[in-house]
């Protein structure tokens, strides 16, 4: 998102808000998205069962004006976005509207942004909704901003992926674990933030029967799930499609070629249909890639099933998906080499167990 890069400080509760001139560079998405309410299981997977509840009201939420408390619960029921998180935005941005510093009932301030809700002008125009049906779309009144917000929170993934869309409203953590603070004071009852990475419940357990170095190379690439998809990411908050795979063998030492079109000539190829948990499989996906020289690859774990870096757009953008599919070309096994095996010998010696599955 073009907003201002900036972080905000709460100096006190009750006085309102300092905005600090310390200017923040954007980082990597890390591996925790939250939501509010449901419970969280192993591997990431959470009940979301919950989502369309609203929190109910704590007593520091008397604090809020009474027309803006309003209008975030009212926000918050039409978008499905917990009206005490929008809350949390209002009173880092501008307690509220009542602060006093430029670009809050007019003009910008240094970095651009205006509003009680604190938004550029060109992100607002993309976002806007015209709250009060007046037929005008005003970023500098609340019943406008307040909605605005919440819809562009929604499109980026909140409420299942509530950290990633707040980081997106303002491009760093502090802001978010901000915001984040003042919506637990805010609500009452069992409001919490838990883990959410758009990971099916269905898809913790780890392949059957499969032991020593392939199950560990499994549940690492497993254990990225949910982490964001960065071309030529390679960790350890973001991944692509073949860095993934690469830092999986290498945790348990055994070494691969880090690019995808290294990959496919590396393992010993294998006919479709006998695939085992740790098999490579490639697609003809993306630009410049054929049959011969597949451009995307992800890792077997059961049937029709594997672990794959899909996109940035994906949701989750890593995760569990089918295999089988139109554009796969074939797949490999690295750990037939002859040079893997001897390897693999190495180390069981080492542990004194077994390494295969």
């Amino acid at each position: 998102m073009n907003r201002r890069r900036v972080v905000f400080a709460v100096a006190l509760a009750g006085v309102g808000i300092l905005f600090s001139a310390l200017m923040v560079l954007p980082v990597l998405f890390g591996a925790s998205q939250f939501l509010y309410g449901g419970g969280v299981g192993s591997g990431g997977c959470v009940d979301v069962s919950q989502a369309g509840t609203q929190p109910a009201a704590a007593g520091d939420a008397r604090a809020i004006p009474s027309n803006y408390l309003a209008l975030y619960k009212k926000a918050g029921t039409d978008y499905g976005i917990p009206w005490n998180v929008l809350a949390g935005i209002g009173k880092v941005e501008t307690s509220h509207g009542t602060s006093k510093l430029p670009g809050v009932s007019s003009g910008e301030n240094y970095a651009g942004a205006g509003g009680p809700m604190q938004f550029l002008e060109a992100t607002f125009k993309a976002f806007a909704v015209d709250g009060n049906k007046d037929n005008k779309k005003d970023r500098y009144d609340p019943e406008d901003a307040i909605p605005s917000a919440a819809r562009y929170l929604k499109h980026n993934g909140a409420p299942e992926r509530m950290r990633t869309a707040l980081f997106m409203y303002n491009h760093s953590w502090d802001y978010v674990n901000l915001v984040l603070d003042w919506a637990k004071k805010y609500g009452g009852g069992d409001f919490r933030v838990v883990q959410s990475n758009g990971v099916e419940c269905q898809d913790n357990n780890l392949p059957a029967n499969v032991q020593g170095v392939v199950q560990r190379i499994i549940a690492f690439a497993m254990a990225q799930r949910g982490k964001r998809y960065v071309f030529g990411a390679n960790g350890p908050d973001a991944w692509d499609c073949s860095s993934l795979l690469e830092a999986a063998y290498r945790q348990v030492g055994i070494t691969i070629p880090p690019a995808t079109w290294g990959q496919w000539p590396f393992g010993v190829r294998v006919d479709k249909g006998t695939e085992q948990p740790g098999d490579l499989v490639f697609f003809n996906s993306g630009p410049g890639t054929s049959a011969n020289r597949p451009g995307h690859v992800g890792m077997v774990i059961g049937p029709n099933k594997m672990i794959v870096a899909s996109c940035s757009t994906c949701v989750p953008n890593i995760g569990v998906k089918p295999y089988k599919r139109s554009d796969w070309v074939g797949t490999t096994r690295p750990l037939a080499r002859p040079d893997i095996k001897k390897k693999l010998a190495e180390l069981q010696a080492q542990a004194g167990g077994p390494t295969g599955g």
